[in-house]
């Protein structure tokens, strides 16, 4: 037993090397500069220990703007996004002879560069000296004004961003989605309709628990993902997101390390380390809200 014990170790190994090389070192260093008062990146050294790193984050309006962002970006495509591939799916389930098609059609922007797809928007909802933009064509068609959803007011652009976001990760949760119901067993549904059970029904007591884990792990990483969200925001705004007050939480991190804020690597790590932390406490309350509606 103990040999056998020994060999799934060794196994193990390679994966526990490269985990704790590249994720548990590097998130206890970041832990370690986060308390490092004035660091020095060039030089290696700091002036003190203490938590006036997480003081000045906490205080900087940058900060609380970028965490303003990534909540409502977080609150609103994760569950539209859920929700509207789930109804996508059960479109394709019910029309088994075309599936194949329009999963490769819904997939295409999953494979499709973000950037790229950012600038297909910017041509959909930016003005220019030329065109207001697709989308304000449309507005203005149907008797409305034009809106800049660019450059124009918070609403706007959190519109557009939210927009984009749930473009983006709609396939792979289609994908998944309609993979999870065809997965279903049909005798549950032939057992339902001899018992003249209604299809609202069928859906709430058959369907949906049935596909329940491949719901909440699509919840999850779609909460995860919405909190890491940056190249998004570049793909619309361009790259400084503090002056179209567009920035997230990850975009900040970068700009303390590279952007034109740059140079504060004891700002960047405590900021890392409250989004690790936002992310655990959500993660961990997904977790024991799965315990009683997810069935395994």
């Amino acid at each position: 037993m103990e040999q056998k014990n020994a060999k799934a170790w060794l196994y193990l190994l390679p994966a526990i090397l490269f985990l704790g090389a590249f994720m548990v070192y590097p998130l206890i260093d970041v832990f370690i500069y986060s308390f490092e008062e004035g660091y020095n990146s060039a030089s290696q050294t700091f002036f003190g220990v203490g938590t006036y790193n997480y003081d000045y984050v906490l205080r900087d309006p940058y900060f609380l703007q970028a965490v303003k962002n990534t909540l409502i970006l977080v609150v609103i495509t994760v569950p539209l996004s859920t929700g509207i591939a789930l109804l996508i799916s059960l479109g394709l389930s019910s029309i088994k002879w075309l599936r194949n098609l329009y999963q490769t059609i819904y997939f295409l922007p999953y494979v499709t560069n973000t950037l790229a797809v950012g600038l297909v928007f910017m041509v959909l909802f930016k003005k220019t000296a030329y065109t207001d933009g697709l989308v304000n064509l449309l507005i203005n068609w149907f008797g409305g004004s034009s809106v800049d959803f660019i450059d124009g007011p918070y609403w706007a652009k959190m519109f557009v961003l939210c927009f984009y976001t749930i473009w983006v990760v709609l396939p792979f949760k289609i994908l998944v989605l309609t993979g999870s119901l065809a997965s279903v067993k049909e005798d549950y549904y032939n057992a339902a309709r001899i018992d003249g059970t209604s299809k609202f029904r069928m859906f709430t007591k058959i369907t949906l628990p049935m596909i329940s884990p491949m719901l909440f792990y699509l919840v999850i990483t779609g909460f995860i993902g919405a909190f890491k969200a940056y190249s998004d925001a570049v793909a619309l705004f361009g790259t400084d997101l503090n002056a179209s007050g567009m920035n997230t939480i990850v975009g900040y991190v970068y700009d303390m390390l590279y952007g034109d804020s740059g140079g504060f690597p004891s700002y960047a790590s405590a900021a890392a380390i409250i989004l690790f932390a936002i992310v655990l406490t959500i993660t961990c309350i997904n977790l024991l809200i799965s315990k009683k509606h997810v069935h395994y």
